[in-house]
């Protein structure tokens, strides 16, 4: 007499059931798609608003403006005129806009991304920074720490750089 060791086909079957259901209830705890894609819009976002800082912080040099605070620069157009702090983009929404060339509205409509002041009491120096965020996402002005934002701090004074804080804890 043979002994068989092994499963039985209906036993494998079953099994295999199994492992599918739980891996389709389990799956999207896992692979979070739509919060990977709104962290990664922001990091692209940090890197367009670094690339267009390069290029306003060099034609401010050109025109001799960038250790200046709160100095008018014409880019583009003769009619593309932002606001610098020693060089780099301020934090107002029309500079931005501007530079940036994306649909960024201050209030709840149909453009594609938001803005809201933020004062930034860092190195004991308060200075208004700009938190850029998707409509539709998670933006708290009450705890911007769990939110899901873009902070951009302009330079505080001539030779400093702007900060670029991406936060994607509540995205």
């Amino acid at each position: 007499m043979k002994k068989s060791a092994g499963f039985t086909l209906i036993e494998l079957v079953v099994v295999i059931i199994i492992l599918g259901i739980l891996a389709v209830t389990a799956a999207p705890k896992f692979i979070n798609l739509q919060s990977d894609a709104r962290a990664s819009t922001l990091q692209g976002l940090k890197g367009a608003l670094q690339g267009a800082n390069a290029l306003v912080f060099s034609k401010a040099a050109i025109s001799g403006v960038e250790s200046g605070d709160h100095k008018d620069l014409v880019i583009g157009g003769s009619s593309d005129l932002v606001d610098t702090r020693f060089g780099y983009l301020a934090s107002d929404f029309d500079s931005l806009n501007i530079a940036l060339d994306i649909d960024l509205a201050t209030s709840g409509t149909d453009s594609e991304w938001l803005t809201t002041a933020v004062v930034n009491n860092t190195d004991a120096v308060a200075t208004t920074a700009i938190a850029i965020y998707q409509q539709g996402s998670n933006y708290s002005s009450s705890d911007p720490t769990v939110s899901c934002h873009l902070l951009y701090t302009p330079a505080t004074a001539s030779g400093n750089s702007p900060s670029y804080q991406v936060v994607k804890d509540g995205c």
